[in-house]
């Protein structure tokens, strides 16, 4: 593809698509442009470097969490909906989480998400830097539970980069992780309670299972504001 029909959004998209499948370490110009149909330098002509483009797109992926109105739907439903879009989102893209931890991830996708939570909790009552809180706490939780499963894909495409029997590598280092386990009482309790078909939870679950206190807890504190 000639650079003068290439455009900035194609190549944010196109650099998304390629983290989601190399991760960052498969990430190249070269790889780039031919997922484009395009010389590699040609790519150049729409962004300085590799780490400009990781930034945007990195900032892209913030515009998939959808907006709910807390007029509409209450300010619990919609801070609950942002929370699963944000989960679902770093799950899709587990590149994310480790570029954060070296590049400013900031630009209009973020602040259109953040500019969005503070409403939630705006339309709840908070204010100020008690606003502010409230969402750096429900951010900091759903980044927790997102971040084992982000890591474990992370992995696995690591494994798969790497050559070899991906699958074979993975089945190795669980029932390694398994072995270990049940060296600690506990750990083989729970591991054996799973293994005679005792229900797991889904990661939404999961999920539900510590937001819904969280949001019960900062409910209780607006409630105890005079």
């Amino acid at each position: 593809m000639p650079r003068e029909t290439l455009t900035r959004e194609q190549i944010v998209r196109a650099t998304v698509d390629l983290l989601d499948a190399d991760g960052i370490e498969g990430l190249s110009m070269r790889q780039l442009g031919s997922r484009l149909g395009s010389a590699a330098t040609a790519v150049y002509w729409h962004v300085k470097s590799k780490d400009d483009l990781v930034v945007l797109a990195g900032d892209a992926v913030w515009d998939e969490i959808g907006m709910p109105d807390p007029a509409a739907v209450g300010w619990r439903a919609a801070a609950s909906a942002m929370a699963h879009d944000l989960y679902a989102m770093i799950v899709r893209h587990p590149w994310l989480v480790p570029v954060m931890s070296t590049h400013l991830i900031y630009g209009p996708g973020k602040a259109r998400h953040d500019d969005h939570c503070l409403a939630v909790y705006e339309a709840a009552g908070f204010t100020g830097r008690d606003a502010e809180q409230a969402v750096n706490v429900v951010f900091t939780f759903v980044l927790g539970m997102a971040l084992g499963t982000a890591a474990e894909a992370a992995w696995k495409t690591r494994l798969r980069r790497g050559g070899g029997n991906a699958e074979e590598q993975v089945q190795m280092a669980v029932a390694q992780a398994v072995e270990i386990a049940t060296r600690y009482p506990r750990l083989r309790a729970h591991s054996e309670a799973h293994g005679d078909g005792a229900p797991v939870a889904t990661p939404g679950q999961e999920l539900e299972f510590g937001l819904q206190p969280i949001l019960d807890g900062l409910q209780n504190r607006l409630a105890a504001q005079p």
